[in-house]
């Protein structure tokens, strides 16, 4: 539709004001077109007649409210200067936001106000997002800038410009520390440090205060942050333009010179700056000019201390920084050199000058050639040099001019340095540049310096709009909308008015050129070559300026000074000194001038050619340069794509939140805003993708065109409807583009629906509410008429005849109620009559006969009164009788009424009771039948009683029994005692006899060896002499040598016949044990007679396994004993038989040992018998018998070792002889010396031999006699246990008796007050309680019994089958493998050489999900401390230290490499847990084995304390938890915003205000891609993450606590981040999305109520989030409000209140917005309370994690190992 048709009534334009620049107007009266006159009304309610003339425009139109305060201008439908204005005046004074966008435009508006918006949670929450998904803000800009350079590999730029005081310097700060913090580069060097400390050096050095900014940057900063590979700061350079050289000699007033010079006079105190002879600022000159030498607010001796910690941190020495400030300060002294005027043409400098002086003295140059060039000047003529005095007026600027010269050089020098600092270590893959540059200025004077700038700003405009244009043409061709072209202002012709041939800076140069040049001759060039030009003017009343249209606005530039400017001259005497200093970064200063001066300049090619420089030109000038460095500045621009940043400045007062429109509107057009804004209206300003305008303006789309499917043609359907021009929209691929003002006419048509819906609604709503009150008025209408009609009617029927017949009943009622009374009253009277007249009589009778005589005195007395007394009673009597009357009409119409009462009464009494007597029989059925329940639970407990009672008196019995044949085993044992004593004696003198014939026998020996000692001397001696007879004696020692193989082979025959003997023996020895066996069968046949009745003895375990105990120990020293006899065997075999048959015997021998053996094991037939004393008796007979075989044995081998001795003896005798014979032989001697040392040998091994058999034979006896002591010890203590024991179950058979009576009496007492309850249903409920508290008792007390009773039974069965065990034993051993009952430790067996592999089955290859199916949680981690207890029971230190170091490297090595598995972080994070647990428990620490079972108990640890591999594994759990932690934060983090603030889980109830921001083209398409296809995430895409962490965690047997901790963590995060993006997205500020949250987190409280997790505290980290919610929802006008506000939102700090309060935005037009009033409120509530200065949550936080000690039921005993887990090399013990 056309834009005239929007001029209707109720809409508002925007028409000019001297004082707000624009003002809104509503229109009265709808516009028709032709009209000259609109007729307005303004806000405060004065109208108007705007006129409209010939070709002037319409007023601007404003736009609806609902588009007001959007985040980017170019979403408003009218897009014109005063919407701009009042879009930012809303958003900075009402919302207190300082950024907006403008399209790629950044809007930042100075608050001159510090904001909690600029803290690290603020840069992190934007790292990642989307420019224009967030709130507008310098750190989206900066993320835009590294998104697309990581994205493209191209080099980004960002534009910071604006007037000095708009913020430009502080924006740019925050744009690098943005860089610094996204891509920390992680290594010492912390590069992105020392980029941030670069800036308060270049502050110091190049900013000052001025009249509109305490911090100026009084040049220009292009700062290049270099990037790696890895997109991480490696280095940074700086380059800078157009320093304020001006600004160091002189300043304007109330401004100041640079900081540095003020932080050095701060400083003059300190020992570092005593050398330079500082004073205070107020006393140098070049610091005092400008009047002001302090900043409020501002401490220079602390930015002093901040400005030298920088230099050191970017690694410039001390050396440097004070030759730094020694040139400082000599500038400074400089400027108080005082210079005398002599006459017109001289000047001079005193002598003594103390600041001359100092200044040489600091330079290092001698001062009088100082003095003497300061005020003198050399002339070379073509002839000769002159020397030419100067007067005061120039020797000054000669002094200024070489102070700008130094403290120039000193800048550049000091960029130079930081830039060293700064330099790239290695190669630069992109970078980012921030430029931070003067915005277009103008002054009342403006000179050199603001053409300098505005020339610059002109360059940068055109490179603006030209990337605007581009931008613009790429959005339409992504979208393929037919492009257009678009006019836009091009500013060529002002930068060719600059730069071109003959333009300015070209005419100045020349003019330079001249010595004799003048700014009056520059001037007039000037209006003689560019007069003609559009663009350039001369001024009407004025000849010493000229006047330039720059794209923002006319300039007026004063000539004075521009040709000294642009020279920037310094005479050559000066520069011969400076050159000569001894002062090395002076010197260093000049001689890099000289050195520049001889290289060729850059010169820039303009557009339209140059004419050549004069080749008089001995440097280049102040322009050119200037020119050279801006055209490098803007190739490198143009190289990168850009990102601007437009700051405002919004008032002259610096007063925070201040808007001044006249000065905002200035900037506005100076910065290209408004250009771009132009732009933007010329094609199709406003884009909304289809599914924002589907969701807006469905209310306006039909049935049909909803029932379409596809929402895009859908859309299309309803715009070609609702808007029939098509060239007023364009359809695109993702959006739709609209012309300026479209969407405003379709906010217009909504508005009209949805008010044409509302008049609907209240039509409706009235209709009711008066057909209502109709119906209302019309009932009690009717209820009126029914009164009336009825009174009418009875009027009517009641006549006059009615009325007598009324009246004569009730006279007839009152005459017959008359007599009634006067029949009672008349019976009454009678009856009184006559008792009186018997009572009289009688006692006149009475007085009569006492006194007689006085009869007749009083008779008439008495006559007379009686009748007087009759008379008064009759009287009395009527009207006693009347009042009776009227009395009993009242009661007997009362009791009539009290009969009617009564009667409804008793009726509804009745209903009662039947109710109450079913409800009673019902409860009274109920308790009949607990009662009959209870009745018979009393009977099986007394039937279980009595069949106790029978038990117990049988086990009585037979312990009877046994007693008696425990005293017979007793004497029996007696007997059997001293008859071993007896033997002990025989087997003591045999042990005697046997000593002293040992005795003999080494008596003998000892004297055969000496005898054979003096022998083999002789022969020895005789040996020389017998060589001779060699050969004979050869023959005879071969004789010899067959002698004694005859011996040999008698002494076999003798052995033979020992060991036929032997077997004789064998065989003797096998029928007694078979005679001991038949004995053994008969004891066993008694054992199980008394297995029968030992039923109650709980004790027979501990002593059946001590005696068990002893058996072994037995067995193993009688093993011992015959290992011990059998290898002397051997060795005595070895010695007589050498190798001759010897394994025979042996294997004989050992024969022989395995049937000592099988006679041995009786011992354990017998011990599983010991707890009866015939079992004991048959013991000690047993070991008796077997000692007095085992004496025999020993005596008889002591036999056939002396006959053996006595056998060796005659051998030797035959030895002796022999030797004797052949005494000179060499072969016998030789023999003999061979036989003495066996013989020896063999007699000290029978010396050893006997004295074991000695000890064995001690030790036995004494084993024995204290065998037999303790096993009659422990017999009297079980049968005193017994007694005891039986004593105990009498006594509680006896109280459990008690307690049965007691219980019968008290059901009795039950049952009686139960018929009471009955009768009296009063003490119901009492009674009840009571009775089930006894019940209950009584119940709990029989279940104790059975359980002991059970408990018995169990023990019983248990000692059974021990005993059957036990009975098995004796023919189990005779098997090859025993088949022994197993009971197991709880201890898993394995070899040390298994060990990596038990790791790797366990730990490196377990698959969670296989083992969360088929184990048991945390079977694992048991598994592993089972075989931990296996190598603490070997008490193997070493094996245990290897276990744990591989388990915890072995669980590290799995984290590690499977760092992104969920499944697997909570499998080994709950069996870390686990196995924690286990180590605690098992500790043998009392304070963790409170919880344990007794046989848990004996499971501890025994040996080593693992108190230090629990503190690693406890650290190691924490680490894992932090990583599953972090895990489910990536997983759970991009579902929260989508799912908790943007899905609408209330379907209808918000309807979408689309953003409007038109993104760049590489921000939506090329990083996001489209998303049409996708669903979003909704909260059930989170409940259900978080239902399958919860089940993975249940699943892996994860404590509920540990649980509860991660929920809790999880939780937090969804509150934080849906916190922080409400805090910074202002779209998400509504009732609606407030609602839409409540409602949210109603389903997270409902998914913990179901997971029973309400105990974990999640739903408290929500708090703030509830809070958000409830403030978007809750009423924001009253004062009662913001009271409630304040008390509500205690989670919440004043910061966030307060953003979110100011960023609330309305999504209908029927909502309020919060008025700054209220705002200030709720501040000044706020004031006292103490919180957070900072604005977002830290949503990193971690809660500490505990690991609470858990105590496992699991019984290690009764674990088993699944085949799956293959651990066959491992053994459960």
């Amino acid at each position: 539709m056309a834009l005239s048709e929007l001029y209707t009534k109720y809409n508002r334009v925007w028409i000019p004001d001297a004082e707000h620049v624009w003002q809104s107007a509503e229109i009265l009266v709808d516009f028709k077109t032709g009209e000259t006159v609109l007729e307005l009304q303004l806000e405060d309610g004065t109208e108007l007649e705007y006129p409209l003339e010939e070709g002037e425009k319409l007023p601007p139109l404003r736009n609806p409210d609902i588009l007001v305060g959007e985040n980017d201008l170019t979403a408003l439908s009218y897009l014109h200067e005063p919407a701009v204005l009042h879009n930012l005046k809303v958003r900075f004074v009402e919302s207190k936001i300082i950024y907006t966008y403008c399209g790629i435009i950044l809007v930042a508006v100075n608050p001159y106000k510090t904001l909690p918006i600029y803290g690290d949670a603020v840069i992190h929450a934007y790292s990642g997002q989307n420019m224009g998904d967030l709130d507008p803000h310098i750190f989206a800009v900066a993320e835009e800038a590294y998104k697309q350079m990581a994205r493209n590999g191209k080099n980004q730029s960002i534009i910071v410009s604006g007037e000095s005081g708009a913020g430009k310097t502080v924006s740019a700060r925050y744009a690098m520390r943005y860089f610094a913090v996204v891509s920390k580069s992680g290594s010492k060097s912390r590069v992105e440090d020392k980029v941030l400390a670069s800036n308060p050096i270049t502050e110091a050095i190049g900013n000052a205060k001025t009249t509109r900014n305490d911090n100026s940057s009084r040049f220009g900063k292009y700062t290049e942050i270099s990037f790696d590979k890895r997109y991480q700061i490696i280095g940074a350079n700086m380059r800078t333009y157009l320093l304020e050289k001006s600004r160091v000699v002189f300043q304007s007033e109330n401004e100041r010179n640079y900081h540095i010079f003020y932080q050095m006079c701060a400083c003059a105190n300190q020992p570092e700056f005593k050398g330079l002879r500082l004073l205070s600022a107020d006393k140098f000159n070049y610091t005092r000019v400008g009047g002001e030498t302090e900043i409020e607010g501002v401490d220079d001796r602390s930015d002093m201390a901040e400005t030298r910690r920088t230099f050191s941190l970017l690694g410039l020495k001390d050396s440097f920084q004070a030759d730094v400030f020694k040139v400082l300060a000599a500038i400074l002294h400089l400027g108080n050199v005082v210079i005398k005027e002599n006459g017109s043409e001289k000047s001079s400098i005193g002598s003594r000058d103390p600041h001359l002086a100092i200044f040489c003295e600091l330079m290092g140059i001698k001062m009088d050639n100082m003095s003497r060039w300061l005020c003198h000047r050399r002339i070379v003529l073509s002839a000769e040099t002159v020397v030419k005095p100067q007067p005061k007026e120039r020797a000054i600027n000669a002094r200024d001019a070489l102070a700008k010269h130094i403290y120039a050089h000193l800048f550049n020098w000091v960029i130079h340095k930081i830039n060293q600092a700064l330099m790239i270590p290695g190669r630069q893959h992109s970078f980012i540049g921030v430029l931070d540059i003067y915005g277009f200025e103008t002054f009342d004077v403006n000179s050199f310096e603001q053409f300098c700038i505005n020339y610059a700003n002109e360059k940068l405009q055109q490179q603006f709009n030209l990337h605007v244009f581009k931008l613009e043409q790429e959005e339409y061709m992504k979208e393929d909308i037919p492009w257009t072209l678009i006019d836009f202002y091009d500013n060529q012709p002002v930068i060719d008015l600059i730069e071109a041939k003959m333009g300015i800076l070209d005419l100045l140069d020349e003019e330079c050129l001249f010595l004799q040049g003048t700014d009056k001759n520059w001037l007039q060039k000037l209006y003689n070559f560019l007069g003609s030009r559009p663009l350039f003017e001369k001024p009407r009343m004025s000849n010493d300026s000229f006047v330039i249209q720059h794209f923002a606005d006319k300039v007026e530039y004063q000539c004075k000074g521009f040709l000294e400017k642009n020279r920037d001259t310094l005479y050559e005497e000066l520069l011969d000194i400076m050159r000569t200093s001894q002062n090395a970064l002076l010197a260093v200063f000049f001689k890099e001038e000289e050195t520049n001066s001889s290289h060729k300049n850059i010169k820039v090619t303009p557009a339209q050619p140059r004419v050549k420089a004069s080749n008089k030109q001995l440097r280049t000038t102040v322009g050119d340069k200037f020119r050279s460095s801006l055209y490098l500045l803007m190739e490198t621009l143009n190289a990168t794509t850009p990102h601007y940043v437009r700051c405002i400045k919004p008032n002259e007062e610096k007063l925070a939140f201040e808007y001044d429109s006249k000065r905002v509107v200035q900037q506005l057009r100076a910065c290209g805003v408004l250009e771009t804004i132009r732009i933007s209206a010329q094609s199709y300003p406003s884009r909304w993708t289809y599914i924002e305008f589907y969701s807006r303006y469905s209310i306006l789309m039909s049935q049909a065109e909803l029932k379409l499917g596809e929402k895009k043609q859908t859309c299309k359907t309803v715009l070609q409807r609702l808007i029939p021009d098509s060239n007023q929209y364009k359809f695109g691929r993702s959006k739709i583009f609209f012309r300026a003002g479209q969407v405003a006419y379709l906010e217009k048509l909504r508005l009209d629906h949805l008010r044409a819906a509302c008049v609907t609604i209240q039509k409706h709503v009235r209709g009711w509410r008066q057909r209502r009150r109709f119906l209302h008025m019309r009932q009690a209408a009717i209820t009126i008429q029914q009164y009336v009609r009825g009174k009418k009617q009875i009027r009517r029927s009641i006549t006059a005849l009615a009325l007598k017949q009324a009246w004569a009943a009730v006279v007839i009622q009152r005459h017959c109620r008359g007599y009634l009374v006067r029949r009672v009253y008349q019976l009454v009277l009678r009856a009184a009559v006559i008792i009186q007249a018997y009572t009289r009589g009688w006692t006149a009778r009475k007085r009569y006969r006492k006194a007689e005589s006085l009869r007749l005195s009083f008779c008439v007395k008495r006559f007379m009164m009686v009748t007087h007394l009759i008379v008064s009673f009759c009287v009395l009597l009527q009207m006693v009788a009347v009042h009776k009357a009227v009395v009993l009409q009242k009661y007997a119409r009362a009791w009539l009424a009290r009969r009617r009462f009564q009667t409804m009464r008793r009726l509804v009494i009745n209903v009662q009771l039947s109710y109450r007597v079913q409800q009673l029989r019902k409860k009274i059925e109920e308790q009949n039948k607990e009662n009959r329940g209870l009745m018979e639970r009393l009977t099986s407990l007394s039937n279980a009683r009595a069949q106790g009672l029978e038990k117990i008196q049988a086990l009585e019995a037979e312990l009877g029994k046994l007693t008696n044949e425990m005293a017979a085993l007793e004497e029996r044992a007696r007997t059997k005692s001293e008859e071993a004593n007896q033997t002990i004696a025989l087997l003591q003198n045999d042990k005697e006899k046997l000593t002293e014939a040992s005795k003999a026998l080494e008596q003998k020996l000892k004297e055969t060896s000496l005898q054979m000692q003096d022998q083999f001397e002789d022969v020895k001696r005789k040996l020389m002499e017998d060589l001779e007879r060699e050969e004979r004696l050869r023959k005879v020692a071969e004789h010899n040598s067959e002698l004694q193989k005859e011996d040999s082979d008698k002494e076999m025959v003798v052995l033979k016949e020992e060991s036929s003997r032997l077997r004789e023996e064998r065989i003797r020895l096998q029928t007694q044990v078979e005679e001991d066996e038949k004995v053994n069968a008969e004891l066993q046949e008694q054992v199980l007679q008394l297995t029968k009745h030992v039923k109650v003895i709980p004790d027979l375990r501990k002593e059946i396994n001590s005696l068990q105990i002893q058996r072994a120990e037995a067995d193993k020293s009688l093993r011992a004993q015959n290992l011990q006899n059998r290898a002397k065997m051997s060795l005595i075999t070895r010695q007589l038989l050498g190798e001759a048959k010897e394994e025979i015997l042996i294997q004989r021998l050992n024969e022989e040992a395995l049937d000592n053996d099988d006679g041995a094991d009786l011992l354990a037939a017998f011990e599983a018998m010991e707890k009866a004393a015939k079992v004991m008796e048959t013991q000690q007979r047993e070991q008796k018998e077997t000692y007095k075989s085992q004496l025999e044995a020993l005596v008889f081998k002591n036999e056939h070792l002396n006959k053996e001795n006595e056998q060796l003896q005659a051998l030797f005798q035959e030895k002796s002889n022999v030797n004797q014979s052949i005494g000179q032989e060499v072969a016998r001697l030789s023999a003999e010396n061979m036989v003495i040392p066996e013989l020896k040998q063999q007699v000290s091994e029978l010396n050893r031999h006997k004295q074991e058999l000695e000890t064995q034979l001690q030790d036995q006896s004494a084993e024995m006699s204290a065998k037999i002591t303790a096993l009659s010890n422990e017999l009297q203590l079980t049968v005193d246990e017994e007694r005891s024991q039986r004593r105990h179950l009498e006594e509680t058979i006896t109280e459990s008796e008690r307690r049965r009576e007691e219980m019968e009496r008290q059901v009795a007492d039950l049952q009686d007050e139960n018929q009471q309850l009955q009768k009296a249903q009063l003490s119901e409920s009492e009674a009840k309680n009571k009775l089930r508290q006894e019940t209950s008792r009584l119940t709990a007390e029989n279940m104790d019994f059975e359980e002991q009773l059970d408990m018995k039974d169990r023990l019983i069965k248990r000692l059974q089958d021990q005993i059957k065990a036990l009975q098995t034993h004796a023919t189990a051993n005779q098997k090859a493998a025993p088949a022994v009952p197993k009971e197991y430790l709880g201890m898993l067996e394995y070899k040390k050489e298994d060990e990596s592999r038990l790791i790797r089955t366990l730990i490196l290859e377990l698959k969670p999900r296989g083992v969360s199916v088929l184990m048991i949680p945390g079977l694992a981690a048991h598994l592993l401390f089972m075989c931990v207890r296996h190598a603490d029971y070997l008490n193997d230190g070493n094996k245990l230290k290897s276990l744990m170091n591989g388990i915890i490297s072995a669980i590290k090595e799995v984290i590690t490499s499977h760092q992104e598995s969920f499944e697997v972080l909570s499998f080994w994070l709950s069996n870390t847990y686990h196995f924690l647990n286990c180590l605690k428990q098992y500790s043998g620490d009392e304070e963790f084995m409170k919880h344990n079972t007794p046989r848990q108990n004996k499971n501890c640890l025994r040996n080593f304390d693992l108190s230090e591999h629990r503190q690693i594994l406890s650290d190691l759990a924490i680490n894992i938890y932090h990583q599953f932690i972090s895990l489910m934060e990536d997983a759970l983090f991009p579902m929260i915003i989508p799912g908790m603030l943007e899905h609408e889980s209330l379907q209808g109830i918000s309807s979408m205000k689309p953003t409007g921001f038109r993104k760049r083209s590489n921000s939506v398409y090329e990083d996001g891609g489209d998303h049409s296809g996708s669903e979003p995430f909704s909260v059930t895409d989170i409940l259900q993450q978080l239902d399958v962490s919860h089940t993975s965690m249940t699943q892996h047997g994860m404590e509920p606590q540990l649980q509860g901790q991660v929920i809790r963590q999880l939780f937090f995060l969804i509150g934080a981040t849906s916190v922080n993006s409400i805090l910074l997205r202002k779209d998400l500020c509504s009732c609606r999305k407030g609602m839409q949250i409540r409602c949210n987190i109603s389903y997270l409280e409902e998914w913990l109520r179901e997971k029973d997790l309400q105990s974990s505290c999640a739903m408290e980290t929500l708090g703030p989030l509830s809070q958000v919610a409830w403030i978007l929802q809750v009423n924001k006008t009253t004062d009662e409000d913001a009271a409630e506000i304040k008390q509500r939102c205690s989670e919440l700090s004043p910061v966030q209140i307060v953003k979110i309060l100011n960023s609330y935005t309305p999504i209908d037009d029927f909502e309020k917005r919060v008025t700054p009033s209220f705002v200030r409120k709720v501040q000044a509530l706020l004031q006292e309370r103490e919180g957070s200065s900072q604005l977002m949550m830290d949503s990193q936080y971690r809660f500490q994690v505990t690991f609470p000690f858990c105590s496992s039921p699991q019984a290690l005993e009764l674990l088993q190992v699944p085949s799956n887990l293959r651990l066959g090399f491992v053994t459960r013990i």
